[in-house]
């Protein structure tokens, strides 16, 4: 029996709560100067080292990877993942400012453990519905299918070379913090995207 796709209620549901979700993780990380790979981190750790908005970084750092998405992911990747983009940006920087993100101890750790998975769900939800937070797992496709290039080790060799530039702006209490952050967002995906798990047509 074929698996049913998502309608375009489906889609709006859950790209509303691919949003939330992720911009409460990458909000939670941001309260206490944490990183994540990616676009994201990039754009975070530019936020951080210059003071610029996160949604404006966020969205114009994209800006160039869209015309590979299109080539290769299609036009409904494309704008879902254009839309994902701009929402989660703007609702990352309105969140603290609507709700206290405070834990109470390690902040700086349980930040990188609660972020990291909240972010790591978000990614989830937005894969499920064929969406992405953009950047530099679209360019890490290009070169897997244009280049024969691994995109799993490109994506960890860039985010490697990330943190270690994080060096010279954070405390390396806090990149160590973004490394497990990171982790535990590779982790939500592992065990969460493999086939035969999830019922819906991505």
């Amino acid at each position: 029996m074929p698996l049913a796709g998502h309608g375009v209620i489906d889609d709006i549901q859950g790209l509303l709560l691919a949003t939330l979700v992720s911009s409460l993780g990458l909000a939670v990380l941001a309260h206490d100067n944490l990183l994540v790979g990616g676009m994201a981190g990039l754009s975070l750790l530019l936020h951080y080292a210059f003071d610029w908005p996160f949604s404006v970084v966020f969205v114009l750092g994209n800006l160039p990877f869209y015309w590979l998405s299109v080539r290769r992911m299609g036009w409904e990747f494309t704008l879902k993942t254009f839309a994902a983009v701009a929402a989660c940006g703007a609702l990352t920087d309105l969140l603290p400012r609507w709700i206290d993100i405070t834990f109470s101890g390690d902040s700086a750790l349980m930040s990188a453990v609660i972020g990291g998975c909240l972010t790591g769900l978000g990614i989830l939800f937005f894969v499920r519905h064929r969406a992405s937070l953009g950047g530099i797992g679209i360019l890490a496709i290009y070169l897997q299918q244009s280049r024969g290039w691994n995109a799993g080790l490109f994506q960890l060799c860039y985010d490697l070379v990330l943190m270690a530039v994080a060096l010279l702006v954070l405390p390396a209490s806090n990149v160590a913090y973004s490394v497990i952050a990171a982790l535990l967002i590779g982790m939500v995906l592992g065990f969460n995207h493999r086939p035969g798990r999830y019922q819906g047509r991505c």
